[in-house]
């Protein structure tokens, strides 16, 4: 019987990845150290979808744990996701993301060659384009030069996995370039749950509107943007964890190595105030905010191209930015403690 291990498996994309492969009735085995995640976001998707997932507490850093895994189970594929994730973070705690998220994936590809396991989608990220990159990103731009370690750590393991795949040609790579997925299931029961401050704008945004956080900070007002807020490629989460699978599906069919890009996103930039005011009428809920000093690392404005996708992969997001908003203060109201409920 084969199976599908994802990594970061109990993580806020990681774990929509999962449901949406359950429904499909796959196989998943999940390894999550839980540093950033909570064990009980898989048993809520237990509960969703009626079937049972495998679960590993631990670090792809973990050669053993990893070997053990490996041995267990057949795998046709992995779906890479664990890795810190936050920009701001990764500026004051440079050689944490390089250790996590590059070293991480050495050994989690090492473990795949050694087991001759050679299908992987990789969880990268639009910020390996570069802060020289014109929007709309398309995957055929030159990659540039990251403007934080995060995004450095993305475009590392990206040319780390091209150069595997020059060496052995049984092995095959999809990277998928996202944005900024915000959402949750519609069911109400799984959603993102950081630890701590919020780094990203919509887990903040609830977070206040549920009484949680005396306001919203919004750092920066004095970007090149139509309302000087920063303009991004918001996309559900569902609708990214769906991204995973279309690449997952369309890898597995191809006979020789390859490694390809994929931009997931909707194509239309969102500013963070056009962001909150969405949110303020869908929901009916006021946010108050302040504005803050800009944050190291972000750039003014990105978005996707995702005809590649749409072409190539049979993919394109459904969910509009009302059912985002919607989605999101679902889970949130019914779980204003996030899992901790």
């Amino acid at each position: 019987m084969s199976h599908i291990l994802i990594t970061g498996g109990a993580g806020y994309i990681g774990s929509h990845t999962v449901l949406e492969l359950l429904n499909l009735n796959k196989n998943v085995v999940v390894i999550d150290d839980l540093s950033n995640a909570s064990r009980e976001s898989l048993n809520r998707v237990e509960g969703i979808s009626g079937k049972k997932v495998t679960f590993f507490e631990g670090s792809v850093l973990d050669k053993e744990l990893l070997s053990s895994i490996f041995s267990q189970f057949s795998f046709s594929a992995v779906i890479h996701f664990a890795g810190h994730k936050a920009v701001g973070e990764s500026v004051k705690k440079p050689l944490s993301y390089y250790h996590n998220n590059v070293e991480g994936t050495v050994i989690l590809v090492e473990a795949m060659l050694e087991h001759n396991v050679n299908n992987l989608v990789f969880s990268s990220s639009a910020t390996v384009y570069g802060e020289e990159a014109e929007a709309p990103y398309v995957e055929t731009q030159k990659l540039g030069s990251p403007t934080s370690p995060y995004g450095q750590t993305k475009l590392m393991v990206e040319q780390i996995l091209a150069d595997v795949v020059k060496s052995n040609n049984n092995f095959k790579v999809v990277n998928l370039r996202y944005f900024n997925p915000i959402g949750a299931d519609k069911s109400g029961l799984i959603g993102e749950d950081p630890s701590g401050i919020p780094n990203n704008l919509m887990p903040f945004i609830a977070q206040v509107a549920v009484g949680k956080r005396p306001q919203l900070s919004i750092f920066g007002n004095d970007y090149d943007t139509a309302d000087g807020t920063c303009e991004r490629d918001y996309i559900h989460v569902t609708d990214l964890a769906n991204g995973h699978i279309a690449a997952l599906d369309w890898l597995v069919e191809q006979n020789n190595g390859i490694c390809e890009a994929f931009n997931l996103g909707t194509g239309t930039p969102y500013s963070v105030l056009k962001v909150l005011k969405t949110f303020e009428q869908s929901t009916k809920v006021k946010v108050p905010y302040s504005f803050e000093p800009r944050r190291d690392g972000d750039l003014a404005a990105f978005w996707a191209n995702a005809e590649k996708a749409k072409k190539t992969l049979n993919w394109s997001a459904k969910k509009n930015m009302e059912e985002m908003m919607v989605d999101t203060w679902r889970w949130q109201s019914n779980n204003p403690n996030g899992y901790a409920n």
